[in-house]
């Protein structure tokens, strides 16, 4: 693709997820603001819009043969992809987090109290994504399933109690903003997971591991949000029709 100041952040880093980095070094967020323009993004972070389109296009010119093309790939394929790569590094990442926010806390509280409000944060983060996954593994991901095999096969179009698909990625993608949020607030009580002089093992450790569940999350929400859920919008409208 070629990047313009109009073209939709979100649709950049699906035509090449390598592009990630490029708006990740800018604090420029692609998952839950993917849907904002490169020039509406860049304005708001008093980015240049013309410098990153340049970041841009040589990073998608130099674009490495095997990385993999998500948004060609069929709907069960990117379910697949984030419950078995996403949903189960969450799963291994909760329990690590909250053991070592809670232990920071505790023995660093009275020094730092901002890790008391880091580990509220991260227990809220927790509950939120532990809920969120079992929604979308028992509800949404099957139906979206469904409607690209009825669609595959010409059958009739899939009935849901919620009606409109719409509906329920609506209110994932409500919930996926709430913990976006609240990554960014622990983002900031920590200074960009910079830990202080006097950081322990524990506290480095619970930076690093807060970090990389950052990161993941934002890469996780991006094939939601941007990929996956837009094309079950568009494939029951198109069953309907």
């Amino acid at each position: 693709m070629t990047a313009t100041p109009a073209t939709p952040i979100g649709d950049v880093v699906a035509s090449d997820y390598q592009t990630a980095a490029v708006f990740e070094r800018h604090g420029l967020d692609f998952c839950c603001g993917g849907r904002r323009t490169i020039e509406q993004a860049c304005r708001a972070a008093g980015v240049d819009t013309a410098g990153l389109i340049r970041e841009i296009d040589a990073v998608l010119n130099g674009r490495a043969p095997d990385a993999p093309s998500f948004a060609s790939w069929s709907a069960r394929r990117l379910v697949v992809y984030i419950v078995d790569h996403h949903h189960a590094f969450v799963r291994g990442a909760l329990a690590p987090m909250l053991q070592y926010s809670g232990r920071i806390a505790t023995v660093h509280g009275q020094r730092h109290p901002e890790l008391i409000r880091l580990a509220a944060i991260v227990a809220r983060v927790a509950d939120e994504m532990t809920d969120h996954m079992q929604k979308e593994e028992r509800i949404l991901f099957p139906f979206i399933a469904a409607l690209e095999a009825a669609a595959e096969t010409g059958g009739a179009a899939v009935a849901a109690p919620f009606g409109a698909v719409a509906n329920p990625i609506h209110a994932m993608e409500a919930e996926h903003q709430v913990v976006g949020d609240a990554m960014a607030e622990i983002r900031e009580l920590t200074s960009g997971y910079q830990p202080p002089a006097d950081a322990c093992t524990t506290y480095r450790v619970a930076f690093s591991e807060l970090e990389a569940f950052e990161r993941d999350l934002h890469a996780h929400v991006h094939l939601e949000n941007n990929i996956l859920f837009p094309r079950a919008i568009a494939m029951q409208t198109a069953a309907r029709a």
